[in-house]
């Protein structure tokens, strides 16, 4: 290693690892609730009367109300800490994309698709959050009219795969970072990473065909 380069390279301080202790348990947080969130969405394919219930339940006592911008924070606070490690330069970007060429390796690619989900992500998950929380209650006939609209069709049809990419990517990561992954159960590890992205994406597809069908 050059002299030139060894000047940069920085040890990590504590103040690293809390903020990446944080970044983890951010991430985790929003892991569990998009899981959650995904399956008492999906009740309105038993019905919309079980759809209806659950969110009745849940602004009854304002578990909606005060969630919804927990999580909203929860959500940029995440970001805010992801956002260090990203770059937002061309020049960043280049290097960070040629790193993943020169390696070929599949983790290296999978921290490019996070960043890339997390982007769009950002954008249309708060757009997402914003109009669902400035038109409470929430309701299956209010979801399936926002759905039957051709721009807000599309719309979700984009964040559906973003999001569910970047958390069973994210969740796969998590476990290699803090080391629940190894390179003895990291076959099975993928494996499960698949499956979680292809049953999560099955939900979200079956669930937005419900209420485009929805009457």
């Amino acid at each position: 290693m050059s002299l030139e380069a060894a000047i940069h390279v920085t040890r990590p301080s504590k103040r690293d690892a809390y903020l990446d202790w944080t970044q983890m348990l951010s991430g985790a947080v929003l892991i569990l609730f998009m899981w959650s969130h995904m399956i008492l969405v999906s009740s309105v394919v038993i019905g919309p009367g079980a759809m209806n219930a659950l969110a009745y339940f849940f602004e009854a006592t304002y578990m909606a109300q005060a969630g919804g911008p927990i999580i909203f924070l929860i959500f940029l606070l995440h970001f805010l800490l992801a956002a260090r490690k990203i770059p937002f330069r061309s020049d960043g970007v280049k290097i960070a994309v040629g790193h993943a060429r020169m390696l070929n390796h599949r983790d290296t690619w999978l921290w490019l698709v996070q960043v890339i989900t997390a982007l769009v992500i950002l954008v249309l998950g708060a757009i997402h959050m914003w109009v669902v929380l400035t038109d409470l209650p929430i309701t299956a006939a209010k979801s399936a009219a926002r759905m039957q609209k051709a721009p807000w069709f599309l719309f979700y049809l984009i964040l559906l795969p973003m999001v569910e990419m970047h958390v069973s990517v994210g969740f796969y990561r998590i476990g290699v970072k803090w080391g629940f992954i190894t390179s003895g159960n990291r076959d099975k590890a993928k494996k499960f990473e698949y499956t979680l992205f292809g049953i999560f994406m099955f939900i979200g597809i079956i669930t937005l065909i419900r209420f485009v069908t929805l009457g």
